[in-house]
């Protein structure tokens, strides 16, 4: 499994033969549209944790240009099926098996509506289990005791948690909902890409390896194989 960051929540998965994308938000990110093409991204999916403009920005836009089926809560998979596009909808507690493995849809805390308002449905995150390797990716979410609930399930061999803090969790908070998941290896999102995400790259690092646990920072475009 290679994973792709491309700034905020914004990730490329390439599982096998298929390519998926997660809340895209490239061409609004002013650390990544000068650095990532979205008429150059291949997608089979689109995987959506909620509908704030910061993780849809770039949805419709792939979605036209691959054909990708777009996997979301009820509310945003109508929302986008009634554009004419192909959805997937989920909800909490919901799996579905894939041709590149199954897709969970899980509990966030956090809010979520479309750039006009309309109301986006509860937000969510995923646990993706493919090719023998299972990830957790948290979405935007405040630190919740349900996370203790995946690992009862599913041995992680990693987790993508948003650690930006101000409308998620920050370092603190991810470190605790590492230790809910049972996984030491974290990948960073949420953070930087607007001034009150703002973090201190060396003082992230430093906190999650004095608690004996790898907080990986990706650049834009950099990618890791799990």
């Amino acid at each position: 499994m290679k994973i792709t960051f491309y700034g905020q929540n914004t990730l490329a998965l390439e599982i096998g033969n298929t390519h998926i994308i997660v809340d895209p938000f490239i061409t609004g990110n002013d650390l990544a549209k000068d650095k990532v093409d979205i008429n150059n991204l291949k997608a089979d999916y689109i995987l959506l944790t909620h509908a704030h403009q910061d993780h849809i920005l770039d949805a419709e836009a792939i979605a036209k240009n691959t054909g990708a089926t777009i996997v979301s809560n009820f509310e945003i998979a109508s929302h986008y099926e009634a554009m004419g596009f192909e959805v997937h909808p989920m909800n909490h507690g919901g799996s579905w098996d894939f041709e590149f493995g199954s897709v969970k849809y899980v509990n966030a805390i956090h809010t979520s509506s479309f750039p006009d308002g309309k109301y986006g449905g509860q937000p969510g995150g995923f646990v993706i289990e493919g090719e023998h390797k299972n990830i957790y990716i948290a979405g935007d979410t405040a630190l919740t005791m349900d996370m203790k609930l995946i690992p009862m399930q599913t041995k992680l061999d990693l987790a993508v948690l948003p650690i930006g803090d101000n409308f998620t969790m920050g370092v603190d908070d991810a470190i605790l909902a590492s230790d809910f998941i049972e996984c030491d290896k974290i990948l960073g999102c949420h953070y930087d890409t607007f001034g009150f995400l703002e973090i201190d790259h060396d003082m992230a690092k430093k906190k999650f390896y004095e608690k004996g646990k790898d907080l990986m920072l990706l650049e834009i475009g950099e990618s890791i194989e799990i």
